[in-house]
């Protein structure tokens, strides 16, 4: 939410009037879509026109995981991170010291940020949580063997952070991390 929405909305409170307003407020002041709300339309239109080059176009309505993950792999092409292959002899060097012919890929945060947006659009746009194609298990998998491919070709260790066991009932010790405690990672 952009800092003029949120005084607004404030201002709206306290004045006590409803936060719909007047029907003149909006022409006075367009609100300007936040960073993320601009990327996440960009996104979501990006992904209609991938479905409607298809041969033959594919109705959104129509649209399942696999022609999510066609697209996430179409995108590969116009990557920046460089992700050495395994027979590469700086596979697995954080750092290399010279250039390699090994491919240019998206990188998994990026892609797992699209996929956030696109989401989010997904059911913004009518689509039911039920069957957002973005929201998939499969969708889940691939992100995950991207980044751990990813992490390996690059040297960087990834590790799962392994749950502490929990302290007996009795023993009250103040643990850094409770079971209650929610890690997003």
């Amino acid at each position: 939410m952009s800092d003029s929405m949120s005084r607004e909305r404030g201002k709206d409170f306290v004045e006590g009037s409803s936060a719909g307003g007047s029907p003149n407020d909006d022409q006075q002041q367009p609100a300007t879509p936040s960073r993320y709300e601009s990327q996440k339309r960009r996104d979501w239109n990006t992904f209609g026109q991938y479905l409607k080059n298809q041969r033959p176009p594919v109705a959104l309505s129509q649209c399942n995981y696999n022609h999510v993950l066609e697209f996430l792999r179409y995108l590969d092409q116009f990557g920046k991170t460089k992700v050495h292959l395994q027979g590469c002899m700086f596979y697995g060097q954080p750092e290399p010291p010279a250039p390699c012919t090994c491919p240019l890929r998206q990188a998994w945060g990026s892609l797992d940020a699209l996929i956030g947006r696109l989401r989010a659009a997904y059911e913004e746009n009518g689509g039911s949580p039920e069957n957002n194609p973005f929201a998939s298990g499969a969708i889940r998998v691939y992100l995950r063997e991207v980044r751990e491919c990813q992490a390996k070709a690059r040297g960087i260790p990834y590790k799962k952070k392994k749950k502490k066991p929990s302290p007996s009932k009795g023993s009250g010790g103040n643990d850094d991390e409770s079971s209650s405690t929610m890690h997003f990672s």
